[in-house]
C-alpha cells in the first residue's frame, strides 16, 4: 500500500510540475510579448516604471518556473531527493516573491487609475516635443491606438502651446486622424484637425480604448497567476511528501 501511495504521489508530482512548466512557458511568452510588442503596449509599459519593472519580473518568473517545472518533473520521475529538495526551496522562494508582487500590485493599483494618468498628462505633456520621453511616448500611444488624451481632446485645454505653432488650438498633432495609424501615416486633414474641426480628430480617450483592448488579457493574466500560485502550492506539498517517502 505504501509503495502504491508513493507511486501515486510521484505521478501527481510529475503532473503538477508539468503544469508549472506550462505556466512558466505562458508567463515567459507573455513577458516577451509585452516587452517587444510592436502595437504600442510597449510604449505604455516604458512610460511607467512600475509596469516596466513588472514586465521584467514576469519575464524572470516565467523563465524560472519553466526551468523549475522541468527539474521537478525529472526529480519526481527519477525519485531524486536532492532535486526534490532543490525544487522545493526554489519554488517556495518564487511563491513568496509572486505573492509579494500581487500584494504590491494591489497596494499601488491607484497608480493605474484614469485620474492618475490625467494628472500626469496635464503636468508633463509637452505636445510635439519628441525630445521629451514622456511626450514622445504619449504621442506614440495616441497615434497607435487612434485616441486622444486620457479622456479626450479636452485634456489638452490647459496645456501650453508650442511657441512656433500658429495653427494648433488645443488638440495636439498626435490626435489628428491618419490614413494609417503610425507615425509614417499620412494625415487626412492636418490643418482642419489642428484648427478644431472634430471630424478630423480622434475624439475617444486613450484610457477607454486601451482598457477595452487589453481587458481580456488582464483577466487572463490574473486567472493565470492565481492558477500558477495554486499549482505551486500543491507541487510543494507533493514534493515534500515524496521527499519524505523516498528511502
Amino acid at each position: 500500500m505504501e509503495g502504491d501511495c508513493l507511486s501515486c504521489m510521484k505521478y501527481l508530482m510529475f503532473l503538477f510540475n508539468f503544469f508549472i512548466f506550462l505556466g512558466g512557458a505562458c508567463l515567459l511568452g507573455l513577458g516577451i510579448w509585452v516587452i517587444v510588442d510592436p502595437t504600442g503596449f510597449r510604449e505604455i509599459v516604458a512610460a511607467n516604471p512600475l509596469l516596466f519593472t513588472g514586465a521584467y519580473i514576469m519575464l524572470a518568473m516565467g523563465a524560472m518556473l519553466f526551468l523549475l517545472g522541468f527539474l521537478g518533473c525529472c526529480g519526481a520521475i527519477r525519485e531524486n531527493k536532492c532535486l526534490l529538495l532543490f525544487f522545493f526551496m526554489f519554488i517556495l522562494l518564487i511563491f513568496l516573491a509572486e505573492l509579494s508582487a500581487a500584494i504590491l500590485a494591489f497596494i499601488f493599483r491607484e497608480n493605474l487609475t484614469r485620474e492618475f494618468f490625467t494628472k500626469e498628462l496635464k503636468k508633463h505633456y509637452q505636445r510635439n516635443n519628441d525630445t521629451d520621453i514622456f511626450s514622445s511616448t504619449w504621442n506614440s500611444v495616441m497615434i497607435t491606438f487612434a485616441c486622444c488624451g486620457v479622456n479626450g481632446p479636452e485634456d489638452f485645454e490647459a496645456i501650453p502651446h508650442l511657441p512656433h505653432s500658429s495653427l494648433e488650438k488645443t488638440t495636439p498633432e498626435a490626435c489628428c486622424q491618419r490614413e494609417l495609424q503610425s507615425r509614417e501615416g499620412m494625415f487626412i486633414n492636418k490643418e482642419a484637425c489642428l484648427t478644431g474641426i472634430e471630424r478630423f480628430q480622434n475624439r475617444q480617450g486613450c484610457y477607454t480604448v486601451i482598457l477595452n483592448s487589453f481587458e481580456t488579457y488582464v483577466y487572463l493574466a490574473g486567472a493565470l497567476a492565481i492558477g500558477v500560485l495554486a499549482i505551486e502550492l500543491f507541487a510543494m506539498i507533493f514534493a515534500m511528501c515524496l521527499f519524505r517517502g523516498i528511502q
